[in-house]
């Protein structure tokens, strides 16, 4: 039986400020991996699924290093590509209260920037696959780096493997002279279950209902015409999701998620998230909860409360990987989040 899923995009060093400084207030920075598509690779993996990652890596010990990293956790890394290059650099400041945290990107040029259609053996790729998963970054880094992230999704489809996508909009990548919504309006007609929040359907997608962002809370409401045009305009989409981010200040956010399939409209349970640790990757533990819980759980009411539970523990947890195991989401699922001891 095909059970492998299999995600597709650039994977990067990041350098962290220690706690909360700003940048260069220390001289150090502290260096991990991260990196959309391969995030959901590592959550999956963790889950107890087979996860493959595909990328293009340099050829040095950087690359070595981030391949070690991702077999670490269990990921299938024998269709990443290693050749000459560099490896992409993100920089991140935490904020803190009413300070943002903010991020740098040094991609450009990268290894995966700078590939290309036929840089990547599909047909070992995909070899015993049943889902694929690719985001909206990698249609950014460049013009070849869409083109081949297009070949990716079509012999994915032609394959017959389930494709989700996340439709992260990063503005500040789209600058090699097409817009997103050029780029994405065309890769989404190929996708069966997506992803986003409410920007990325309007910048990504061109796709808005009116929504107020700015007040710190949400009108559900809207979301569920959102979700409704989404699939009104992209009628390939079987199922939409979009997660539901109440940002009161950088560390205190309401957390909860929406989603819309052949069967209605549903809505989550909501989490208060005060104290918050790392954001960013939030989303991503979102996305490989939500094709977790789509694999494993009849009721997509499960599914749904999965992936909002398994990014809700994300935000504790320092670093682009979500850390936690199966039975530490379906704890919190389950409605224990009392935070205990356990002994």
């Amino acid at each position: 039986m095909s059970d492998t899923i299999v995600t597709f995009g650039e994977i990067m060093l990041r350098f962290k400020t220690p706690a909360f400084e700003r940048f260069m207030q220390s001289p150090m920075f502290e260096a991990t991996f991260g990196g959309g598509e391969g995030n959901v690779a590592v959550s999956l993996a963790n889950y107890g699924l087979d996860a493959r990652f595909v990328t293009v890596l340099p050829d040095n010990e950087l690359g070595a290093a981030c391949v070690g990293e991702l077999r670490r956790h269990g990921v299938d890394t024998t269709s990443a590509v290693l050749k000459p290059g560099r490896m992409g650099l993100y920089f991140l400041e935490t904020g803190a209260n009413q300070r943002p945290s903010k991020v740098l990107y040094d991609r450009a040029g990268s290894a995966m920037a700078e590939a290309r259609p036929g840089d990547i053996d599909w047909d070992k790729a995909f070899a015993g696959g049943r889902w694929f998963h690719i985001s909206g970054i990698t249609p950014a880094l460049s013009a070849s780096a869409a083109e081949l992230s297009m070949e990716s999704i079509k012999q994915a489809k032609a394959k017959g493997l389930t494709v989700s996508c996340d439709f992260n909009y990063r503005g500040k990548l789209w600058k090699y002279g097409k817009t997103a919504i050029e780029v994405m309006t065309e890769l989404v007609k190929y996708v069966d279950v997506g992803i986003a929040n409410e920007e990325d359907c309007q910048k990504s997608l061109g796709v808005e209902v009116p929504v107020d962002v700015t007040s710190g809370e949400l009108d559900t409401e809207h979301y569920a015409a959102l979700t409704a045009k989404m699939m009104e305009v992209f009628p390939n989409l079987s199922t939409m999701a979009i997660t539901l981010r109440e940002s009161r200040s950088a560390d205190n956010n309401g957390w909860s998620a929406c989603l819309r399939d052949a069967g209605g409209f549903r809505l989550s349970r909501k989490y208060e998230i005060t104290d918050i640790v790392d954001r960013v990757g939030g989303g991503d533990s979102f996305a490989g909860g939500l094709i977790y819980g789509m694999l494993t759980y009849h009721d997509r009411q499960d599914a749904l409360e999965f992936a909002v539970a398994a990014s809700a523990l994300k935000h504790t947890i320092s670093g682009d990987l979500n850390r936690v195991t199966v039975a530490e989401v379906e704890k919190l699922k389950g409605g224990d989040a009392s935070g205990r001891v356990q002994r």
